[in-house]
């Protein structure tokens, strides 16, 4: 180990990839990547994501005092690699999927049980079958607990509504919950697969679709990568667009989670009242730019559709509705003892692990974690705007429904100075043909999300990977329902809202 070294000075020990953009990339040798793995033991640097190829690994990190982000990655030509997973316990499902995946075994990690796979690929492997690969082929066996008068409680992975599927294995001693184990990986759709070789406009649609409520922020990540790995700058109208349709999502996106959160306490009007005001919102988002949820309106190159006079005007009236029908329903909430009582102390996620899981978005700003990738790294037009990224500490249910109150109020404000700012110009640039590779960290509703993309001089996808910000939400769920009663399960899970589509790819 290095003493008090910043992650570039300590990355530059290997090779710089060239074309590598906006941040470098550094290929480590094995020994150099156990290195890396033990310097992690006294550095803050963190994770913010984990995939490979069929012989490389890479991990994308930030050095969380000072912002730097790079990428590091290290040649597996034996199959085989130092697991971060030891040192980082956030990548060890990303670990265990790379297993899956791509046959590259984590040495060194305790839980070598499969991720991603069910036992149900067989011969027709997503990716091709991988070296050493046996992963479904394994019984899977659940954690377990000890203790007197405990038992089990199976819930899925078919649930009784149209959410995705997931398995939740509960240990209980009557109501209480004395550990939850997750097993999720049953919407595999093998995306990385799908997207390679595809050109990039194509490709785009698929990232697009990653996980649906997040369409935007998954469209804007990928394009973002491919204009950095293009050199592509583009215009400052289309970057704006970009914000306003990322707030727009945003806001329909928590009205409804605060909505569902509280019918989930058996406080229905609160999601009727969320309801309507979405319904407004998603309506004039179709009526203006021809689609409810946004889908393939950020393009790489900039956007799909423009913003005319009328539509303006449209959003400009739809402001105050917005923010007056939130007021009431703020008012709702607040003045409801009953529904407090369930949603104050319930479902806890301490500072200390929503630190050491590197947790983003809602559930780390609940708990004391201030991280917001439109503030750090940054990148337009939200430098050039005003907003507030709202933090809390007690990390309850109660606390998480208030930063998604007050994220509400500010992509409101956001939005009106998008609207009284927007810069005129072009809104799409012309893609050059050039090989390279990007990858972009852009803040999606429930966090930050990442995407890495390899291009050809073709104009096509060489290699994609996208990350959600679930894969680090999805454990603390189990610590924060340890100690509640499993009647607030619903609450816990649904405060949280990690995707299951995003999370399994």
């Amino acid at each position: 180990m290095m003493g008090n070294v910043t992650l570039l000075e300590f990355l530059s020990m290997g090779r710089e990839v060239a074309g590598h953009r906006p941040w470098p990339r550094y290929q480590l040798d094995g020994r150099s990547w156990r290195r890396l793995a033990e310097q992690m033991t006294v550095s803050n640097w963190e994770i913010l994501a984990e995939w490979a190829e069929p012989a490389e690994v890479h991990v994308l990190l930030r050095g969380e005092d000072s912002g730097a982000i790079a990428v590091a990655s290290h040649p597996c030509p034996d199959g085989a690699f130092f697991a971060l997973g030891q040192v980082r316990p956030v990548a060890i499902r990303m670990e265990r999927a790379i297993r899956d995946l791509w046959g590259l075994v984590p040495e060194g990690l305790e839980d070598q049980r499969p991720w991603l796979d069910h036992g149900r690929w067989g011969i027709s492997h997503p990716l091709g079958r991988p070296r050493q690969y046996d992963g479904g082929r394994r019984p899977y066996k659940f954690l377990t607990a000890e203790g007197d008068g405990l038992h089990q409680i199976p819930v899925g992975p078919v649930h009784a509504g149209v959410i995705e599927p997931g398995h939740f294995r509960f240990h209980c001693q009557g109501e209480t919950v004395v550990r939850l184990e997750e097993r999720l990986g049953y919407v595999h759709k093998g995306i990385e697969g799908l997207a390679a070789g595809k050109p990039i406009h194509d490709a785009a649609r698929i990232i697009g679709r990653v996980s649906g409520d997040a369409t935007v922020a998954y469209s804007l990540a990928f394009a973002r990568a491919v204009e950095a790995a293009l050199g592509l700058e583009i215009s400052a109208r289309a970057h704006w667009l970009r914000g306003l349709f990322a707030e727009l999502e945003r806001i329909a996106n928590h009205l409804f989670d605060i909505g569902a959160i509280c019918n989930d306490a058996a406080f229905a009007i609160m999601l009727s009242h969320m309801g309507v005001l979405r319904e407004k919102l998603l309506a004039a988002n179709h009526a203006i730019f021809g689609h409810r949820l946004l889908m393939d309106r950020v393009i790489p190159g900039g956007v799909a559709v423009d913003l005319n006079e009328a539509g303006r005007q449209t959003l400009i009236q739809l402001l105050p509705v917005l923010r007056r029908g939130f007021k009431r329903a703020v008012a709702l909430y607040d003045h409801t003892p009953s529904l407090l009582d369930r949603t104050t102390g319930t479902g806890v996620v301490h500072g200390t692990l929503a630190h050491r899981f590197g947790v983003s978005g809602v559930v780390g700003r609940a708990s004391s974690r201030s991280v917001d990738a439109r503030r750090m790294p940054g990148y337009p037009p939200y430098d050039d705007l005003d907003f507030i990224i709202p933090v809390l500490a007690e990390g309850d249910v109660h606390a998480r429904i208030e930063i998604r109150m007050e994220e509400v109020r500010s992509s409101l404000s956001l939005i009106e100075q998008i609207l009284l700012r927007l810069p005129d110009g072009p809104i799409q640039a012309a893609l050059p043909l050039r090989s390279g590779e990007g990858v972009a960290l852009v803040e999606s509703f429930r966090g930050e999300v990442a995407v890495w993309v390899r291009v050809s001089e073709t104009g096509k996808v060489v290699r994609v990977h996208p990350h959600d910000p679930s894969w680090f939400q999805w454990p603390l769920l189990e610590a924060a329902i340890e100690g509640n009663i499993v009647a607030d399960f619903p609450l816990c899970n649904k405060s949280f809202n990690c995707s299951y589509s995003g999370h399994d790819l």
